[in-house]
């Protein structure tokens, strides 16, 4: 019934609003007067034309049937929403933090086991050596534990080019660590190079 009733009005509407010379302000003035039709109370702070269709961004008020009781409750609920979501999103970013910090330090401890393979390594000297990298402590504390066990140049595979453009500098001032590049620094520093851009194989 309502459809009926204001169908003929929003048609009227949209030939006007065709040959109005002000068409943002009057296409801004007739949403919020079709949406006024249902109760609700808006504002329209930007229009913007998208395609076959219109961008439009509102500021809706307390619709008239709705009391303040269930309107304040409504805004709650979404400020809520809001601290979920922010709190989710700092919770995926700090796991994949973490994730990338696990392969990174796998990776560069893997380029320091083969920088040096018959000798034993000594984190008091190693750590020394490290230190014109200025890596942070977690990352420090993370090359530490991976040097722990053997890591294999197959981790490279799986590294994503954001990651390994963010490995590589760090790769090649390890591999000179001792003033020269063995064979098998000098296939992980390819390897990388080839996780950064798979389409330029070297």
């Amino acid at each position: 019934m309502l459809a009926q009733i204001v169908r003929p009005l929003v048609e009227t509407q949209i030939r006007l609003l065709a040959n109005s010379q002000a068409t943002e302000k009057t296409l801004a003035s007739t949403i919020s007067c079709w949406l006024g039709y249902l109760g609700v109370r808006t504002e329209v702070s930007k229009l913007a034309p998208d395609s076959d269709r219109i961008s439009v961004s509102l500021t809706v008020g307390k619709p008239e049937f709705c009391n303040q009781k269930d309107w304040q409750k409504i805004l709650a609920n979404l400020l809520d929403s809001e601290v979920d979501q922010l709190n989710c999103s700092k919770a995926e970013s700090a796991e994949l933090e973490m994730a990338n910090l696990i392969q990174l330090s796998r990776l560069l401890a893997y380029l320091i086991q083969v920088g040096s393979p018959d000798s034993h390594l000594d984190w008091s000297i190693l750590e020394g050596q490290l230190a014109p990298l200025n890596l942070n402590p977690p990352t420090l504390a993370a090359i530490r534990s991976a040097l722990k066990v053997p890591q294999s140049a197959n981790l490279i595979e799986k590294l994503d080019p954001d990651l390994a453009a963010r490995a590589f500098p760090l790769a090649v001032k390890i591999a000179w660590m001792d003033d020269q590049i063995t064979p098998q620094e000098s296939e992980a520093l390819k390897a990388l190079l080839n996780a950064i851009a798979p389409d330029l194989k070297v």
